[in-house]
């Protein structure tokens, strides 16, 4: 059964928001690329940064989009194979950072504050309840992969679907940039194993260290991540049944929120390699919807590069980070602000009455 055929079964919300979704504007983007390369500087010279900003602007469908309000979500969820010893921490350490993204104390929080970004997390899947955290917990951490299925395939459309109501009231309290973070013990593991199996590749090329598993380590982590694959077949397997099996709720529940998001044209920064696999699953189940994503960084994970070049992303920053939970997202954004205040203040060729570059390029940057 693919995709289309199980969301027909068991979820009206998914299918109506995939249905709703509509191609970024081409239209749009020639005319934002046309002011670009009027305004008094090199033509393309500021790179990824008039990319960035042509993508959000197709995505909202304005020639002069506004990004002032923006917010970073984590959503916060464990995983059951950290019982097999994937991860240095535990799973009272996804409780012990939601806690801090309440306090103010994490790096997101701090990325945030400096660019003028609102952080929202969400539980949707911790063991644990942290009080203050805005509850959406579809069920108390995963299944052992190893063992059974993470989800059901009814647990991971509904945690889809928390993602589309996610973004839904994202942009109805007026918020015209996003992001999804996330906040889960082993989820470079789901991460990897939900990416090695939509992408066809082996779970060697796709595992990393994660928070730093040794050598040992980071060998069961890719067996584990093999046997799963072929205990469930499924390479060449539907989105959703990948999810289900080897997946997370944080994977899922970001998957939605892209969707969500792309629905009602609130363009979406992607974070690392979490975010980017929930980003890959996404486009999987809705290809139109990666006209509303701009990528942020490459994350060090092994994954990351691949991810992003099945989706057709570019990233800008090139810091080998690999933290997660929206912080690299949260950093892109004042580059975004600058590429704002560029657009709309800088003055054209023709108010500094100097002539116009040729562009010898015949249709600009690829």
């Amino acid at each position: 059964m693919d995709d289309r055929s199980q969301m027909m079964n068991r979820s009206g919300l998914l299918e109506e928001t995939i249905d709703a979704i509509r191609p970024a504007d081409e239209q749009v983007m020639k005319n934002c690329r046309k002011r670009w390369n009027q305004i008094g500087k090199p033509l393309y010279s500021l790179g990824w940064l008039e990319d960035a900003w042509i993508r959000i602007a197709g995505a909202v469908g304005t020639e002069d989009p506004e990004i002032e309000k923006k917010i970073v979500i984590p959503f916060c969820a464990d995983n059951g194979i950290v019982e097999e010893g994937v991860s240095q921490a535990g799973q009272e350490v996804t409780a012990i950072v939601a806690e801090n993204f309440l306090k103010g104390k994490t790096c997101t929080n701090l990325f945030c504050q400096r660019s003028g970004a609102d952080l929202r997390p969400v539980d949707v899947g911790m063991m644990t309840e942290v009080p203050g955290l805005l509850t959406r917990k579809v069920r108390r951490g995963t299944r052992n992969f190893a063992l059974e299925p993470a989800l059901t395939m009814e647990e991971t459309v509904r945690t889809i679907e928390t993602g589309i109501r996610t973004a839904r009231e994202a942009r109805e309290e007026g918020y015209q940039l996003a992001a999804a973070g996330e906040m889960g013990i082993g989820n470079t593991t789901t991460s990897a194993a939900v990416a090695a199996s939509l992408l066809n590749l082996p779970a060697e090329k796709m595992t990393g260290r994660g928070a730093g598993l040794h050598d040992d380590g980071l060998r069961k982590k890719v067996r584990l991540i093999g046997e799963a694959i072929r205990r469930y077949d499924l390479y060449d397997a539907p989105v959703l049944r990948v999810l289900s099996c080897v997946g997370g709720l944080d994977i899922a529940a970001m998957t939605g929120f892209y969707l969500g998001a792309a629905s009602v044209r609130l363009p979406v920064v992607l974070d690392g390699l979490i975010s980017c696999t929930a980003a890959l699953a996404a486009v999987r189940l809705c290809p139109a919807a990666a006209g509303y994503m701009t990528a942020s960084h490459l994350s060090s994970e092994n994954a990351a590069e691949a991810i992003l070049e099945a989706c057709h992303l570019k990233p800008v920053l090139h810091a080998d980070m690999h933290l997660g939970e929206g912080s690299g997202a949260a950093a892109v954004f004042p580059l975004l602000d600058m590429a704002s205040d560029v657009y709309r203040k800088m003055d054209t060729f023709e108010g500094i009455r100097v002539s116009t570059y040729e562009d010898y390029q015949k249709g600009g940057r690829k």
